[in-house]
């Protein structure tokens, strides 16, 4: 087995899209990684900043244009013997709403709760457990309602 240490990791990005306190998810085509949901993003270009890299690869995958928020989480992941992967997680909003999808055959609108009944990719099940982290801390931090 060789260690993570010494794979080089490609930059991915993932938008966790939010409107009405609902986070958009897309269903990726067959002929990559085979009907499985996930955060739309992509592969980091020479030269480009993470944030950048994120509007132009929504802007391709979804036609729309994004503003990007705060960074939620970063995970890295073994595609195979040959390639790796480190996803960086950010929040964002929609600017605009008409959709094109290119790499999708589907999004949907979901809430929080609803994401661990929809089968990710297993990077993006690492930000699905982020965001649930992220809800539980804020029902705690309400706390218990009289």
């Amino acid at each position: 087995m060789i260690p993570m240490d010494t794979y080089f990791y490609i930059p991915v990005t993932a938008a966790v899209i939010e409107k009405d306190e609902k986070i958009l998810i897309a269903k990726r085509k067959k002929a990559y990684m085979g009907y499985l949901w996930e955060f739309p993003g992509g592969k980091q270009k020479e030269g480009e900043t993470l944030e950048e890299c994120l509007k132009r690869e929504i802007k391709e995958e979804l036609g729309i244009d994004i503003a990007v928020g705060s960074f939620l989480c970063s995970v890295k992941h073994i595609l195979n013997c040959q390639s790796a992967i480190e996803l960086y997680a950010f929040k964002a909003i929609p600017l605009s709403y008409e959709f094109h999808l290119k790499d999708h055959d589907e999004i949907r609108w979901v809430e929080v709760e609803e994401l661990p009944a929809y089968s990710f990719f297993e990077p993006d099940r690492m930000i699905v457990r982020r965001l649930m982290e992220l809800i539980s801390q804020e029902h705690k931090k309400d706390g218990p309602t009289a």
